[in-house]
């Protein structure tokens, strides 16, 4: 919902951290690093030190990020990067997820972070499979100078709301079983809501 505005935003502070790195690191060694941190982040709920787990979180946020500026400021975009970012950061919010609950250990965790797990797979489904129907049709992140590889259709819940409610974890790990049936259901919105968007404008 907000990621488009909090894109230009984000440029503006990562693109001087960029050009300091130049061509010194490749954008894909970034986005593995990052998700070096992230699984971190999910180890550390794991072992309940969520106020670790939450800096790890911070800097695979940052990373994930920067590897994006960085191609772009260096002109090595391409689409294995974006590939193997979109497939670590799937694997990121998925391990954290599991982790927190193995760290809870009691059958409300279990059972909210299934829910929310089997959500992220339906999300996946409506929004990886929307975006490539419509780069097919030659409107997707090309056509409108987005700045990701692929067009991200517009949805309820996106990365920044993710970022939002994955520190919220971090922050609040006693309402950690709230927060994932809460997150669950607003992503669960998200589906329907590009569903409906997909009946209305596809063929």
């Amino acid at each position: 919902m907000l990621d488009r505005e909090v894109r230009v935003y984000k440029e503006r502070v990562l693109n001087p951290v960029a050009d300091g790195l130049g061509s010194a690191v490749h954008p894909t060694t970034i986005t593995v690093i990052g998700a070096v941190f992230g699984v971190g982040a999910g180890v550390a709920a794991w072992q309940q030190m969520y106020w670790l787990g939450l800096g790890l979180w911070v800097v695979n946020r940052i990373m994930d990020g920067l590897d994006g500026t960085v191609a772009r400021r260096t002109n090595q975009q391409s689409d294995l990067g974006g590939y193997v970012d979109i497939v670590l950061d799937d694997l990121v919010y998925s391990i954290i997820v599991l982790l927190f609950a193995v760290g809870l250990n009691t059958i409300p965790a279990y059972i909210a972070a299934g829910f929310l797990l089997v959500t992220y797979r339906v999300n996946a489904a409506s929004w990886m499979y929307l975006a490539s129907l419509l780069e097919k049709k030659s409107v997707g992140a090309k056509a409108n100078n987005e700045l990701t590889s692929i067009t991200m259709p517009p949805g309820l819940i996106e990365g920044t709301e993710t970022v939002i409610f994955y520190s919220l974890l971090f922050i609040l790990p006693q309402f950690g079983v709230h927060l994932m049936w809460i997150f669950g259901v607003l992503v669960t919105l998200t589906v329907l809501q590009r569903v409906v968007w997909a009946v209305r404008n596809l063929d």
